[in-house]
């Protein structure tokens, strides 16, 4: 049976802007060995060339084929959802691309969606925009759930602070398509071509890629060179298939050999 890799960036392959040790070596195995696999990232903001180009500077050589966003998501189900829709934003980069190239008119007034994905621009106006588009009936999509990382001197807010202040307001319930949502879980699968019994997905946050993938019945990879530790496993009611410290201890065969028992 063929496998294809879903695989998470920051935490996997690399933390603070910085490689961690052997990530790059078992994307050489990969490609290597034709094995297909997504860098799948929940930021909206970023591009896939954007991604691209961040990973060569760690010595990772892809192309945007290899980059699968939260943003490529969101444009893909409002494609299917309202073909040629419209939209009004509040993100950059990424997201604007995205649903421009799904043929989605990006408007100030009277939008069929108001989508929210990350950003540093927002002003208070755009919000107070947001709220009444939704309040008179535009449907209301979040790129993702991320909260913020709670941390002195970040300057991102994470989409979840954003959205449930929209939420308050509205009275009304953002959708959200980034991971651990099945529609970018099985949006991403479906980008390599792939059954959900040859799906593995690599991740270091149990509540989004883990999450996500054992709800889908994909193989569970779990890397403790993020946010997860051993310690916190037992706060969940699920768990990975396997347990690395990072991909540098990942035995590939042992991936690829796996046996999903949801499959069985």
């Amino acid at each position: 049976m063929k496998k294809g890799f879903l695989i998470d960036m920051d935490g996997v392959i690399y933390g603070n802007d910085t490689l961690i040790p052997g990530a790059d070596k078992f994307i050489e195995k990969l490609q290597e060995r034709e094995i297909p696999f997504l860098f799948m990232t929940n930021n909206s903001q970023r591009t896939p060339l954007d991604t691209v180009n961040k990973v060569a500077k760690m010595g990772i050589n892809i192309t945007e084929q290899n980059v699968y966003t939260s943003a490529m998501a969101t444009a893909s189900f409002l494609s299917f959802m309202k073909p040629m829709g419209s939209a009004y934003v509040l993100g950059e980069g990424g997201l604007i691309t995205s649903l421009s190239r799904e043929g989605y008119n990006l408007v100030n007034h009277n939008p069929d969606f108001v989508v929210v994905g990350e950003g540093r621009n927002f002003t208070l106006e755009m919000v107070n925009n947001a709220v009444d588009m939704i309040l008179s009936g535009a449907k209301f999509i979040a790129t993702n759930l991320d909260p913020s990382p709670k941390k002195a001197g970040w300057t991102n807010l994470g989409i979840k602070a954003i959205v449930k202040m929209i939420e308050e307001a509205t009275g009304k319930k953002a959708f959200s398509v980034g991971k651990p949502s099945p529609v970018m879980m099985r949006s991403a699968r479906k980008y390599l071509g792939l059954e959900a019994r040859e799906t593995v997905i690599i991740g270091d946050t149990m509540d989004t890629d883990i999450l996500g993938g054992v709800q889908l019945g994909y193989t569970t990879i779990l890397t403790l060179s993020g946010i997860s530790t051993r310690d916190n496993l037992n706060n969940y009611a699920f768990k990975p298939d396997i347990i690395v410290d990072s991909l540098k201890e990942l035995d590939l065969e042992e991936a690829l050999n796996w046996h999903n028992k949801a499959f069985a």
